[in-house]
């Protein structure tokens, strides 16, 4: 079968198929005289083990690894066992950020008004992290400083030289 017709088999996009082949996720596809991709029942199996490995938030090279144990039929359950646990475990951890997440955000909300005046503790707690208790979002990139607005009115200037506007 055509790559449509394995994409339509497998609910897995023509572009994530071939994806995942670039990748070694799956095997390639055995190509026809015409150049075109060919698939086999086995693969369209393969592609929903895939998706459903997806479906459970299994990162590619963990996807990689469980396709290879699941091909092979001296593999181990405790490996696979220590790939889920390992999974399960990177799953609480992210719960746990976004439920602290959560909590900074309910409580920045909590504190803003809603109302017809601009001050805003929401976009406070942006501006100003620390005053969100939530975390960043992420690390700056190695030597990027990250640059904050100045404030209106104040300037790097000496103070001699600052000109009133």
């Amino acid at each position: 079968m055509n790559i449509g017709t394995a994409a339509r088999a497998s609910g897995v996009s023509a572009k994530m198929i071939r994806y995942y082949e670039d990748i070694g996720v799956i095997s390639p596809a055995s190509r026809r005289t015409n150049g075109y991709r060919s698939y086999t029942e086995s693969d369209v199996h393969t592609l929903r083990f895939v998706k459903r490995a997806r479906g459970l938030g299994f990162p590619v090279e963990q996807i990689r690894r469980l396709v290879a144990l699941w091909r092979d039929p001296r593999r181990s359950s405790g490996e696979v066992k220590r790939i889920a646990l390992a999974h399960i475990a990177e799953l609480e951890h992210k719960i746990a950020e976004l439920q602290s997440i959560a909590q900074a955000l309910q409580h920045l909300a909590g504190h803003c008004r809603g109302d017809h005046r601009p001050d805003c503790p929401i976009i406070d707690g942006l501006v100003e992290p620390e005053r969100c208790h939530a975390p960043s979002g992420g690390r700056e990139p190695a030597g990027r400083k990250t640059a904050r607005p100045k404030k209106a009115g104040r300037s790097n200037a000496p103070a001699k030289t600052r000109v009133a506007a």
